[in-house]
């Protein structure tokens, strides 16, 4: 029997709050909240490396920079049926404002993705409604954007899939989906582009990384030690 059952609920819980300023947080807190009704010891044993990393690194955050254009572009990405449990894909993205991270998520997909396309396109498809989503808000606060919004993406199958309707015949049990990011594009709200996977920033959300290459996404998203002198 695990002995730290009610110890480990509540300092998940506090993680989960973290990962509102710390997006590098996100993937690891996504998979130890799975498990809050029987954690095992390895579950324990990955929760003390959350800690041990969190108290080597106790200010880094997020710098909004005010001298940067307030221009919306999106990153984002999914693996393919990762779950050992369930088998379905985790969807990521990152949404920035100029050069600073403002949104952010790891979320496991609702159904069961059959190819890499598939679960790559439902990425995008979320993708779409989020950065729709904060164009409104900013409106809202008097700041227009005039321009199509960059939506970036590693899979060259699924942006072919976004622009040429042709490949529509082929993705029927998606069909809601690349219909509303195809209207998206027709309309200039969205334009997408491709990024090699070797700087998906997005996958810092969905993978267990190395720590070269964690740090270099780390880097990338602008995430500072706030208590270093300037």
């Amino acid at each position: 029997m695990f002995s730290h059952l009610d110890r480990y609920r509540r300092l998940v819980g506090r993680l989960i709050y973290l990962c509102f300023t710390r997006p590098e947080l996100s993937y690891c807190v996504h998979m130890l909240s799975q498990f809050l009704q029987q954690p095992k010891q390895d579950h324990w044993s990955g929760f003390l490396r959350v800690v041990r990393y969190l108290k080597g690194n106790p200010s880094q955050g997020i710098l909004l920079c005010k001298d940067k254009d307030l221009i919306l572009f999106g990153w984002c990405d999914s693996d393919l049926a990762t779950c050992p449990l369930t088998r379905r894909s985790l969807t990521g993205w990152i949404v920035f404002l100029g050069h600073s991270p403002v949104y952010w998520k790891t979320k496991k997909q609702h159904t069961i993705s059959r190819s890499s396309a598939e679960a790559e396109y439902r990425s995008m498809a979320t993708t779409t409604c989020e950065v729709k989503w904060l164009k409104r808000i900013l409106h809202c606060v008097g700041i227009s954007h005039s321009q199509p919004m960059q939506l970036l993406c590693d899979s060259q199958v699924a942006l072919h899939i976004a622009k040429n309707p042709v490949f529509h015949e082929q993705t029927k049990h998606i069909e809601v989906d690349c219909h509303f990011v195809r209207n998206e594009i027709l309309a200039c709200i969205i334009q997408t582009s491709y990024v090699s996977t070797r700087v998906q920033l997005t996958d810092i959300l969905i993978k267990a990384l190395g720590r070269a290459q964690f740090h270099f996404f780390f880097d990338k998203l602008g995430i500072h030690d706030l208590q270093t002198p300037t």
